[in-house]
């Protein structure tokens, strides 16, 4: 009885199966014919911001581009991959920094080539062509609206747009170039057999035509270029990673009105992300960093799921993204909202390399003078509370820079030079004394970061983040209002 039992489930299940993909296609199918309209839709109406960087910031940044290469020259950039988180589940697509500066376009399966002077395509002059995915009916019932070619046409501006599945077939030479730069994916370009336009095949193609120009080291050139562009932020740039910034520190305020033992550290989180996206954030910059206690001690901690408990220290590291760009700002919290003497020592020493570490953050100083400073004043303190007994030890409880660029990335690309007006960067010593460490016990699970973004700019640096408080007595009094969230 019951094999027969299992058996009858086992053939129910497969009629369920076929129903399911006998009615999948048929829907399919049905769409494909029925909401031809859904194409038809101007792209404009479901963009939803109002302060997306323009048309013209993009085009400007091709421009820069161009100025930085040689003649007779082209540049080859792809959009990033669609990223599976599991099976037939994807992560939420992101695009490749760069592809989005010189672009705009926030869709996976696309190519971008950007020519030195203009070339002659089909009797037209043009310096550019972008090859996107095509509009799709039934795809975009699924996945969501496409900009097609006369959304990139109108809404980012390129004259010349092309389908990715014409790439393939697409009549260039590219030793005819005296020089090839490019970019190629990074990992994880999975093949569709059945689309010929996806990002596999597009890179294919590419790898084929190029064959004898390809060159490694025109990869690293091209980085190079891309890095003194990106590192220095434009107005508009700055408008973007204020908002992200203010959204950061709004959620840290919070979070220090909101925070008490008995909380964990994943409510932490959940707190902090909700005011992100409250404020417009799209998503966090970076994996949330919520580390209480023992946990405080470890840089990038980010299982965020132990409770938070009386005399505990939280190293909140957190950055709100928006419109692509990330903030990241850190601070260190009691959670019982007072610090203990010991907390207050070892947060002092840090509160202070920090601001010495601003204090250098100027234009025509060398990238790593902020840091170098920093750790001059931590090395000094330790030796002072008999943590270390020599200034080369401080490595042991400080063993990271201070400071990187921020922008599209968190850690973003630049050239590591001598500071220059637009660089936004972090200033962010710690100490981290884990359990064992050899010194006094009555230090041990200490762990504090406090970090700023900070711009760099003619004059004195400008901390884009001082809208949360750093000092003691200040956190120790916020600590004390109620949270708006949490009651």
């Amino acid at each position: 009885m019951l094999h027969l039992l299992a058996t009858f489930f086992v053939y129910m299940r497969v009629i369920f199966l076929y129903f399911l993909v006998f009615v999948d296609i048929t829907v399919s199918a049905q769409v494909s014919l029925d909401l031809v309209p859904f194409v038809d839709v101007s792209p404009e109406r479901f963009v939803y911001d109002d302060d997306l960087l323009s048309k013209s910031f993009h085009a400007g940044r091709r421009d820069a581009l161009r100025k930085l290469m040689p003649e007779n020259s082209v540049a080859v950039f792809f959009a990033a991959p669609v990223r599976n988180r599991s099976n037939d589940v994807n992560f939420e697509y992101h695009q490749d920094p760069n592809f989005f500066y010189l672009s705009g376009l926030q869709e996976p399966h696309s190519m971008l080539l950007i020519f030195k002077e203009e070339v002659e395509y089909t009797g037209d002059s043009i310096n550019e062509i972008i090859f996107i995915q095509p509009r799709d009916s039934a795809k975009e019932l699924w996945t969501g609206r496409r900009l097609g070619e006369e959304g990139v046409q109108r809404i980012l501006g390129f004259e010349k747009v092309l389908l990715n599945e014409t790439f393939s077939s697409f009549n260039i030479d590219f030793n005819s170039f005296d020089k090839l730069y490019y970019t190629l994916p990074m990992e994880d370009v999975r093949d569709n057999p059945v689309y010929r336009g996806d990002l596999y095949s597009l890179v294919m193609h590419f790898k084929q035509k190029a064959a004898s120009v390809l060159n490694p080291e025109n990869q690293l050139i091209l980085q190079e270029m891309m890095a003194k562009l990106r590192q220095v932020k434009t107005t508009d740039e700055l408008t973007l990673m204020i908002n992200a910034i203010d959204f950061t520190c709004n959620a840290q305020r919070e979070l220090m009105k909101a925070l008490k033992p008995g909380m964990n550290e994943y409510e932490a989180e959940a707190l902090i992300e909700y005011v992100f996206m409250k404020n417009g954030s799209e998503y966090p910059g970076f994996p949330s960093i919520l580390g209480g206690g023992e946990n405080s001690c470890i840089l990038h901690y980010v299982s965020n799921r132990r409770e938070l408990n009386e005399g505990d220290l939280l190293v909140c590291d957190i950055g709100a993204e928006y419109h692509n760009y990330t903030a990241d700002v850190t601070r260190t919290l009691p959670v019982s909202g007072k610090f203990t003497v010991e907390q207050k020592q070892i947060y002092n020493i840090v509160l202070e390399a920090q601001q010495a570490g601003i204090i250098v953050s100027r234009e025509g100083n060398k990238f790593w003078e902020p840091g170098n400073e920093a750790k001059r004043v931590i090395a000094q303190g330790l030796l002072e509370l008999e943590i270390i007994t020599d200034l080369s030890q401080v490595k042991q409880y400080f063993m990271h820079g201070t400071s990187h660029y921020l922008g599209l990335d968190v850690h973003d690309v630049g050239l590591f030079a001598p500071l220059e007006r637009g660089n936004v960067i972090t200033v962010e010593p710690g100490i981290y004394i884990p359990e064992g460490s050899p010194c006094d016990p009555k230090w041990w699970n200490i762990g504090v970061r406090i970090e700023d973004d900070v711009l760099i700019t003619e004059g004195v640096p400008e901390v884009l983040s001082s809208c949360v408080p750093k000092t003691i007595t200040v956190i120790e009094t916020l600590m004390k209002e109620p949270s708006t969230i949490t009651r």
